[in-house]
């Protein structure tokens, strides 16, 4: 079974073992979550699956390329323009640097999304990679707020794969991977390393030899993967012992 077949089998399994009717997911025009919509409708059948595109100041080649990757499928679209939202709460808080800013976006997307999936008896269904997972990219309680994470196992090289296999446009498999938070941002500028070096040094530090790779390199990658730990776990709970008790 190829991983696309796998990955399709699992999201029908989530999903029926739930006991819900289907998946919600944010189309953002990109490469991931394009893929997670063609896994989604390969597993669960298109009528089962709804992408929801929301823009915040999107770039409008975003609500195409999202739009583009819907048709591929034959998935079901809602558009909700959360721009006046975003501005609106931008108002009423005190100031925010840039990237606490930015990070209401996914936040909102988040809310939108499980406003939807509760409202259809649907699940949230993520577009987060290995590559990104691993490091942090992603804003917690934001794109990281999701019942299922079906791209978890694949580094980005591995999403393009699948990408291809299952029909993805390819104007959106050639694009330069973007988060969508600010004009002319994409992930590879603001991580500060280009995918194809994150995956070979994230794939080294799987196998333990990391000797094709500079040390800074590996220290870089090392250090996005410490400090984003928290990310990847349960928020702690304070268990009282017994002197505590």
């Amino acid at each position: 079974m190829s991983p696309a077949e796998s990955i399709a089998t699992w999201i029908r399994e989530q999903v029926d073992a739930s006991g819900l009717n289907g998946v919600v997911l944010g189309l953002s025009g990109g490469i991931d979550s394009a893929t997670v919509a063609g896994l989604a409708a390969r597993g669960l059948g298109s009528d089962r699956v709804l992408g929801v595109i929301m823009p915040a100041h999107s770039q409008p080649g975003d609500l195409k390329d999202a739009q583009l990757s819907a048709d591929a499928f034959g998935i079901e679209t809602l558009t909700i323009d959360l721009s006046d939202p975003y501005d609106r709460l931008l108002a009423i808080l005190p100031p925010g640097n840039d990237m606490a800013n930015a990070n209401i976006k996914p936040r909102l997307r988040m809310i939108t999304l499980y406003h939807i999936a509760n409202t259809r008896g649907r699940m949230v269904i993520g577009t987060g990679n290995r590559s990104e997972l691993m490091v942090g990219y992603f804003t917690k309680y934001g794109d990281g707020g999701v019942d299922l994470l079906p791209l978890a196992s694949l580094y980005k090289r591995d999403v393009r794969a699948v990408a291809r296999e299952i029909g993805v446009p390819q104007p959106i498999i050639d694009k330069p991977p973007s988060a969508g938070l600010w004009a002319g941002q994409t992930d590879e500028n603001e991580m500060g390393i280009t995918y194809e070096q994150l995956d070979g040094v994230l794939d080294a530090l799987d196998r333990g030899d990391t000797s094709d790779y500079p040390d800074e390199l590996v220290a870089k990658v090392q250090g996005m993967i410490g400090r984003s730990a928290h990310k990847r776990r349960p928020a702690p709970m304070f268990v009282p012992t017994g002197k505590d008790a």
